[in-house]
């Protein structure tokens, strides 16, 4: 889906963002099908307010909907808040926002279906062998169909949410378990998110953001009560479903760590973003991994260092995670970064993703623990082992700059001894 949307990451300003909108439509029209819809914006250090007027000037009474990068906030026309059944909100957010996502996903599954399989050739390109899909919605049945359909280049973890975790219990699902006959579709982990994003300013941390007068609540937003998310937890675990937890500022991570220490099992933490310092040790004490997005940290430094001053020392700290023993599982978060694991494994190494210096180069890690934490803890190659391999035209240890890791030339891959791609 994301891949036929119109790119406003390069937007600086509300005012290009809209100017950018007006060039799409002026030159190439709107889409089939549904409104114009655009993603990648970074509104929280923006000098100017993203207004609905701004919006419609630049639409001319045409459906937009524009989404950020992380897809917490939608910036909507009139034309568009209409036809979605919206309010008259400049923006809206978290859960609102969601919604409209999820609106935007209706279209023909014959349609999403061939953009899937392509999106999924194109990743194996790169060396990707497989992913998980944490999307907001029951998506056993839609892989199984896609698989119907020749979707062989990738394996397949679905994630299932709190709305679906009755059913995925009643079905007897099990984390790992394989529900294809070729083994390529698995049953993932429970997602529960319990609070914003850093550009949305609604990721819940101990101290009040910047502008917190502006904001509708100072620290952010803890959107699930602790002792729901410990009930959640607690019955995934005792029906085999494995759980992560969605959470960004440090004293949502806190919130997820003291449930897995009292409940007394492992999981995940999905993003791990800023952590207070006495909580990055329990990470490994717990056996809690941290599936993080090293590209968000370059791709999030300036707004960072706004909205989170003084503390991104701890922010997205991947070398003080492993020196205290915890196990990384690297990851795009595609499509808020590129599904591509050297653009992951270059920001991880390198910390800077254009020609400023490194950020905070404390918490860089190397090539090899990169490599690693992109490859479910695996470095190495040894006869027995599953052959799901990315065959390079370089050796990543002896890349010197960013760029070059960023770009290294994949020659091959092999999904389960298949070639998924191949150059040679």
């Amino acid at each position: 889906l994301f891949r036929q949307r119109l790119d406003l990451f390069p937007a600086a300003t509300a005012a290009e963002a809209a100017s950018l909108v007006r060039h799409r439509l002026e030159t190439a029209g709107m889409p089939p099908v549904g409104p114009l819809v655009g993603v990648g914006f970074r509104d929280a250090v923006w000098p100017d307010r993203p207004t609905r007027e701004l919006l419609d000037e630049a639409a001319g009474g045409r459906p937009v909907v524009l989404l950020s990068a992380d897809l917490h906030t939608v910036w909507l026309s009139t034309a568009a808040a209409s036809a979605l059944g919206e309010g008259g909100a400049d923006l809206l957010r978290e859960g609102d926002a969601f919604r409209v996502v999820q609106a935007l996903d209706g279209l023909p599954d014959t349609l999403v279906d061939r953009w899937a399989i392509d999106a999924s050739r194109t990743a194996a390109t790169r060396g990707v062998v497989g992913i998980v899909d944490l999307e907001m919605a029951w998506n056993r049945e839609v892989w199984l169909r896609r698989r119907a359909l020749g979707a062989d280049a990738l394996r397949v973890r679905f994630g299932v949410y709190p709305q679906h975790l009755d059913r995925a219990l009643a079905e007897g699902l099990r984390s790992g378990d394989a529900v294809d006959n070729g083994g390529l579709i698995e049953v993932g982990t429970l997602k529960v998110l319990i609070d914003g994003s850093l550009n949305t300013r609604t990721a819940f941390c101990r101290h009040e953001y910047p502008d917190a007068s502006a904001l509708p609540s100072p620290h952010g937003i803890l959107t699930v009560p602790e002792d729901e998310l410990e009930e959640l937890l607690r019955r995934a675990v005792a029906g085999g479903i494995t759980p992560t937890v969605h959470a960004i500022g440090d004293e949502a991570n806190r919130v997820a760590l003291d449930v897995y220490e009292r409940l007394g099992i492992g999981g995940r933490i999905e993003h791990a973003q800023l952590i207070a310092d006495e909580d990055v040790p329990r990470f490994a004490a717990l056996g809690v991994q941290a599936s993080v997005q090293p590209r968000h940290a370059v791709d999030d430094r300036d707004i960072a260092e706004h909205h989170w001053r003084g503390r991104t020392d701890r922010a997205f700290p991947y070398r003080s995670l492993l020196d205290a023993g915890a196990v990384l599982a690297f990851g795009s978060d595609a499509p808020v970064a590129p599904l591509d694991p050297w653009e992951t494994i270059a920001a991880a190494v390198y910390r800077t993703g254009d020609d400023r210096p490194r950020w905070h180069p404390e918490q860089a890690v190397t090539v090899l623990e990169a490599l690693a934490a992109s490859t479910r803890g695996r470095s190495d190659i040894a006869e027995g082992d599953l052959a799901d391999l990315a065959v390079l035209d370089a050796d990543p240890l002896a890349v010197t700059s960013a760029a070059a890791l960023r770009s290294l030339p994949v020659a091959a891959t092999l999904l389960g001894g298949r070639f998924t791609h191949r150059t040679l």
